[in-house]
C-alpha cells in the first residue's frame, strides 16, 4: 500500500462545492489502495479577510495574535473536508497542525519547522482514515500556535512527507502545472514537464507564485519528489525531482516576474569593512528580506549601496534605515517603488554561455533599461520598471525560444 501526501491550495477550497470535490478526490485516491493525508489551504481570500480584520482593530496587531488568528482558516477547511468526505461514506478526521506533530520555532507569522512527530497520523493511517491535516502552522515546543508565511500549506506538505516517508507528494492548485512563464503575461507560455530542484527554486523564490520558496527547498534537502498539477484534472503536472543527465540540455527552462518590489539605496556608506556588515546585520535582526544587493565602486572613500525588496517588506522598515545611517555616518537613505524584477533559469546555463548577452541584447532591442542585475549559477536577474515588466517577458520569452 502506497502513502500518498495531496495539498489543496486556497482556490481548490474556495467554496463548498470546490471542497466536495476535493473530498470525492481524496476518497478516490484511498479507494485506489493508498493511504491518503490530505494537505489543505483556507478557503481563497479568507486569510487576506482575516487580516483586514485585525487592522481594524488594531494598527499593528501582535504577531502571535495573528498566528491564532490565522490558523483559523485552514482549521475551518480541514474540518470542512474531513465532513465531506464522511458524508460521501468514507472515514476521515481533520488534524490541527499542532496534531500532526508539526513543531517550529517561535518566528511568528514566518516561523520554520524543527521536527514532526507524526506517529498520531500514522495511528489513524492504520486504522483506515483519511487524515487531513490544516496547513501553513504547527507550534512551538512551549505550545505556542505558529504559521509558515504565505504559501506556507506547501511547505507542510513537503515536510509532512518527508517524516512519513510517503510515495508520491502531490502539490494541487488551479493550474496544470508550472509553465515557462506567467500565462496571464505570456500566452505563449507552455507547460514544463520536468523541473530540477534548483531550477523550482530558483523560479520559485524569483517570482513564480505555484510553490512556495521555502518548501521547494525542504524538498531539495531532503529530497521529496513532487508534482504540481491541477486539482481538477487528471492530466500529469510537472515532476520536480533530483537533477537527472540530460537535463542540462536545455539552457533556459523559464522565466520568473516579480512585481510590486522596491529598490532602496543608501548613500555615502563610509568604505570601510564592517558597515555593510552592520546595515545587513540590522535588516536580518529585524527579520527583514532583501533580493538583489549592488555596491557602487568606492569614490572619495565613500560608496552607495543598493538593494531590493518587496513593497510589503519596505513597509515594515519604518525608521529602522534612518537609524541605521545616523549610527554608520552614511548619507541618506533613497526609496523607488515601481519596480519589477525578471529572471532567466535554467540548469543549462551551467554549461552553456552567452545567455547574459541573449537577455541583455533582447531587452535593449525593446529599449527596455536595466537598473540592476544578479547571477547565480543558473539564473540571472534583471531589475526594471515595472511598466516594462510585460513586454520585457515576452521578449525574452521568444529570444530564448520558450514558445516552441
Amino acid at each position: 500500500m502506497s502513502l500518498i501526501v495531496q495539498k489543496y491550495g486556497g482556490t481548490s477550497m474556495g467554496d463548498p462545492q470546490r471542497i466536495k470535490v476535493v473530498a470525492e478526490r481524496l476518497l478516490q485516491t484511498q479507494r485506489q489502495g493508498n493511504s491518503v493525508v490530505g494537505v489543505v489551504s483556507a478557503m481563497s481570500g479568507v486569510t487576506d479577510s482575516l487580516l483586514r480584520l485585525a487592522k481594524e482593530v488594531s494598527s499593528k496587531p501582535l504577531e502571535r495574535e495573528l498566528d491564532m488568528l490565522l490558523a483559523t482558516g485552514e482549521q475551518t477547511t480541514s474540518a470542512l473536508t474531513a465532513m465531506a468526505i464522511e458524508a460521501l461514506g468514507g472515514r476521515a478526521i481533520s488534524m490541527t497542525g499542532a496534531q500532526a506533530g508539526i513543531v517550529t520555532n517561535t518566528f511568528y507569522t514566518k516561523a520554520k519547522i524543527n521536527r514532526i512527530f507524526p506517529q498520531q497520523i500514522l495511528s489513524f493511517l492504520h486504522e483506515g482514515f483519511i487524515v487531513i491535516v490544516a496547513g501553513f502552522q504547527g507550534e512551538t515546543s512551549e505550545g505556542e500556535i505558529t504559521t509558515l508565511g504565505r504559501g506556507g500549506s506547501d511547505l507542510t506538505a513537503i515536510a509532512l512527507a518527508s517524516a512519513l516517508q510517503a510515495h508520491e507528494c502531490q502539490i494541487f492548485t488551479d493550474v496544470d502545472g508550472v509553465f515557462t512563464c506567467d500565462p496571464r503575461l505570456v500566452p505563449q507560455a507552455k507547460k514544463i514537464d520536468l523541473l530540477a530542484y534548483e531550477e523550482m527554486l530558483e523560479m520559485a523564490s524569483s517570482g513564480s507564485k505555484v510553490m512556495q520558496s521555502r518548501a521547494v527547498e525542504f524538498a531539495k534537502k531532503f529530497n521529496v519528489p513532487f508534482e504540481v498539477g491541477h486539482s481538477f484534472k487528471t492530466i500529469p503536472g510537472t515532476r520536480v525531482q533530483e537533477e537527472s543527465p540530460g537535463m542540462e540540455q536545455v539552457v533556459v527552462r523559464g522565466i520568473s516576474v516579480e512585481r510590486n518590489q522596491a529598490k532602496v539605496t543608501i548613500t555615502n556608506v563610509p568604505d570601510h569593512p564592517g558597515y555593510a556588515a552592520s546595515i545587513f546585520s540590522a535588516i536580518a535582526e529585524a527579520h527583514l528580506i532583501i533580493d538583489v544587493i549592488v555596491q557602487d565602486v568606492s569614490a572619495y572613500g565613500t560608496t552607495n549601496i543598493s538593494f531590493t525588496l518587496s513593497n510589503e517588506e519596505l513597509d515594515k522598515m519604518g525608521d529602522l534605515l534612518e537609524q541605521i545611517v545616523q549610527s554608520i555616518g552614511a548619507g541618506e537613505v533613497r526609496k523607488e517603488s515601481g519596480i519589477a524584477k525578471l529572471s532567466v533559469v535554467g540548469i543549462g546555463m551551467r554549461t552553456h554561455s552567452g545567455v547574459a548577452a541573449k537577455l541583455f541584447e533582447c531587452l535593449a532591442q525593446g529599449g527596455i533599461n536595466i537598473q540592476m542585475i544578479s547571477t547565480s549559477e543558473i539564473k540571472i536577474a534583471v531589475i526594471i520598471d515595472e511598466k516594462n515588466i510585460q513586454q520585457a517577458a515576452e521578449l525574452t520569452h521568444q529570444a530564448f525560444g520558450l514558445d516552441q
